[in-house]
């Protein structure tokens, strides 16, 4: 597809525009505790059907117009994307986006060993795998869904076998999986892959978040650093969301991403599209803008385009810049959106 007229575009705080992350779907195979537990979403939870989903067609259309106004990178999340019947074809859409630099998936790995290679020949570079833990009862009470941690593995090693660019994500949480932290460095780090671990974070409003759950980028740092010294590195570029560190004896990379003891919102670039074809500008949001409508209603792409510039000329979200005051005077922010509906 070609470009439209392209810009650049700034928010209030003069962050630019860069990064889209598309939620093609709000369902999932597992039911992670600190993400969808499976005692709120339970075999009746209502589910988008798929009339209310944007087709592909809506997506590649939306996708190039955030094209036009500085958008480089396209991640995939869900829920789980790979539910989402025919997604190959979707990642072929979109890589043919005059402008397109990068397009990545999140998952959870189930679905990877079937899809790994149609993905890559569709034209997708990357891959983030959730694991957080190589304990199989540990994971599966995790997972929720008892999955075994063999599952995961075999899909990584099928997004390695296509040549995919692997990164593997571990959520870390006090009392749930920090006993994990070493074996699981020690185990990519074996296998040459990024391991990336993420704090226990304040996502929705089901997970039962507490400040004294989460483990610091810090106390992470300094306990794998006692068993394999590490080194920080500079990010990539701006924007990057996770503090990079290298093993010294190796150049294996791992990250940590810390938006709630170090957060990253003054170099934030990126909005999320839901299934439902709304725009949120912050992973916290509590209320997000109707793009559905418009593309339904025959709006032009000039109307596309100019009403999110609006959106996003008019974004000044720093949320995990304000939730450690917050949280200290005990003022929680309610009805923020479920991390399952708008990706992560």
């Amino acid at each position: 597809m070609k470009l439209i007229d392209s810009e650049k575009i700034f928010d209030t705080l003069k962050r630019p525009l860069k990064d889209l992350r598309i939620s093609v779907i709000d369902r999932c195979n597992f039911r992670c505790v600190y993400c969808m537990p499976k005692e709120l979403f339970g075999d009746d939870f209502p589910f988008l059907p798929q009339y209310e989903m944007l087709t592909f067609e809506e997506i590649e259309r939306i996708t190039s117009i955030f094209v036009s106004l500085g958008v480089e990178k396209i991640r995939l999340t869900g829920g789980e994307p790979l539910l989402r019947k025919d997604l190959p074809h979707l990642v072929e859409r979109l890589n043919h986006i005059d402008g397109v630099k990068d397009i990545a998936l999140t998952t959870n790995g189930v679905h990877l060993s079937k899809y790994a290679q149609q993905l890559k020949d569709a034209g997708l570079h990357r891959v983030n795998v959730s694991l957080d833990s190589l304990d199989d009862k540990q994971f599966g009470k995790i997972n929720g869904r008892n999955v075994k941690v063999s599952t995961v593995l075999k899909g990584i090693e099928a997004a390695e076998k296509a040549g995919l660019f692997i990164k593997v994500n571990m959520v870390v949480k006090k009392g749930m999986n920090e006993d994990q932290i070493i074996p699981m460095a020690k185990f990519f780090k074996e296998k040459n892959i990024t391991l990336r671990f993420i704090e226990f974070m304040d996502v929705g409003n089901s997970n039962g978040w507490d400040l004294s759950q989460v483990i610091s980028k810090k106390e992470i740092v300094e306990m794998i650093d006692k068993e394999m010294p590490l080194q920080p590195l500079d990010p990539n570029y701006f924007g990057e969301v996770a503090s990079r560190y290298r093993y010294v004896d190796s150049k294996t990379e791992i990250g940590i991403i810390s938006s709630v003891t170090d957060s990253f919102c003054s170099s934030c670039t990126r909005i999320r599209l839901s299934a439902d074809g709304k725009i949120y500008t912050c992973l916290f949001a509590d209320k997000g803008f109707d793009v559905r409508t418009l593309l339904r209603e025959k709006a032009s792409d000039q109307e596309l385009k100019e009403s999110i510039k609006n959106v996003w000329f008019n974004r000044k979200d720093r949320y995990s810049d304000e939730r450690l005051e917050q949280t200290i005077k005990g003022n929680k922010r309610k009805n923020k959106i479920e991390m399952s509906y708008i990706g992560g």
